[in-house]
């Protein structure tokens, strides 16, 4: 940002400086917010597939939430003496990230994405955090809950992409392409590897149970019981 945030006043005990950068690091925040449940919301409209009501219901709290914590960030900003800018045009000049890629797709492969994007939201408001903490302790505050709000929201998408091992089904995927690639978890059976038959063939991945061979009498013998 290279115009001035610096306030004309701002609450009682910092300088107008600092709080133009604070009130600089919120706006981030503000478009990141906006920005998340605006996909979050995008994601509810598009899943599809065996998965899409678990997941459906599960994104729309995400949403209401995500609202909740931009009003807080806008409303600090006020009370800081700043701007909240709301706008989709400010949002989209100031951003530091493209728009979500992934349009209609099965469970697995969005919530990969949403993995992808959880985790540059989260990285963004720790970074926000450590910045506020050396200015103002109450937006510090603010954050940190903020923060750890978005870890559990996160932890609920990678629990669909956990194996029971521990192993995330997105890998090191690092754009939101690769975290909805198919993978391990992309046809909601967890452990059967890709590329084996009973995966190409749509099955469970089990061996089937060989059939009894029914019972010849030998010849000479009866059956019959004495």
């Amino acid at each position: 940002m290279t115009h001035d945030l610096t306030p004309k006043y701002t609450v009682p005990g910092i300088e107008r400086e600092a709080a133009g950068r604070l009130i600089g690091v919120l706006r981030l925040r503000l478009h990141a917010l906006n920005d998340l449940h605006l996909t979050l919301k995008h994601v509810h409209w598009n899943v599809v597939g065996p998965h899409f009501i678990a997941v459906h219901e599960m994104i729309d709290p995400q949403v209401d939430q995500v609202r909740d914590m931009a009003d807080d960030v806008a409303e600090r900003i006020a009370a800081l003496g700043g701007v909240a800018q709301g706008t989709p045009g400010a949002l989209v000049a100031e951003r530091k990230w493209d728009d979500y890629s992934i349009g209609r797709a099965d469970a697995i492969a969005h919530l990969g994405a949403l993995d992808v994007v959880y985790t540059g939201v989260v990285e963004g408001m720790r970074a926000a955090v450590e910045e506020a903490g050396k200015i103002d302790t109450a937006t510090e505050d603010l954050l940190i809950g903020q923060l750890r709000d978005l870890e559990q929201f996160q932890w609920f998408v990678r629990a669909h992409l956990e194996s029971a091992g521990g192993t995330l089904a997105t890998g090191d995927a690092t754009s939101e392409t690769e975290a909805a690639a198919p993978g391990p978890f992309s046809a909601g059976r967890a452990g059967v590897p890709r590329g084996c038959p009973a995966r190409r063939a749509g099955g469970s991945g089990r061996r089937p149970r060989p059939r009894p061979r029914p019972r010849v009498p030998r010849p000479g013998r009866s059956r019959a019981r004495p």
